[in-house]
């Protein structure tokens, strides 16, 4: 579950917007980037694709955040409108072309900085080979820190059904890790 301090500090933030302050979207947006972009750049494989995304969240969220009935909620909330942001990019068939072309200028531009460390390459990589529903699943608990309950609600799907999900993903990202490396060490959650 993310930090006690993001979650309070985000209910605050929303009540300011629902309240007519609208400065307090930019506030959403500091607090929420980092970790929704990162979550967005597991589904899909470029990070110019993870930046329109991105975008395009980000203005859904503006136009749908005063239908939001329970502040707290804000985070489920946002994932699921960054989730079904993703899909429906996903499903658009020329969107696999643009995303070679992306994928092409971004290692032209060596935009991609995390391949400088090598640990952190090997998962992502081992990451982008698991079927969507699983990358998701992984994402979502190890990354993002979302309980298990959350995740079900986020995604709507029964709580069983995400516990199969990291499930099967843990075993194909262990099988994916130890074929390049000789330790199998069960993942940890990131803090």
């Amino acid at each position: 579950m993310p930090q006690d301090k993001q979650l309070i500090e985000s209910e605050l933030l929303v009540v300011r917007w629902k309240r007519g302050d609208r400065s307090a979207f930019e506030g959403i947006v500091k607090l929420w980037e980092r970790s929704l972009f990162y979550y967005l750049r597991r589904l899909v494989s470029s990070e110019a694709n993870a930046w329109e995304l991105l975008q395009e969240t980000w203005l859904k969220v503006f136009r749908s955040l005063g239908t939001l009935r329970e502040p707290r909620a804000f985070p489920s909330f946002l994932y699921r409108t960054a989730r079904n942001a993703a899909i429906a990019r996903l499903r658009r068939p020329e969107f696999f072309e643009l995303d070679a072309e992306a994928d092409q200028l971004c290692d032209e531009r060596g935009a991609d900085t995390i391949a400088d460390l090598q640990d952190a390459e090997q998962v992502h990589h081992a990451l982008e080979q698991l079927p969507l529903l699983q990358r998701e699943a992984l994402t979502l608990f190890f990354l993002q820190e979302l309980s298990l309950d959350e995740m079900a609600v986020l995604l709507g799907v029964p709580t069983g059904t995400v516990k199969s999900r990291l499930h099967y993903a843990k075993q194909a990202i262990r099988k994916i890790l130890s074929q390049g490396d000789s330790n199998d060490q069960p993942l940890k959650r990131v803090s």
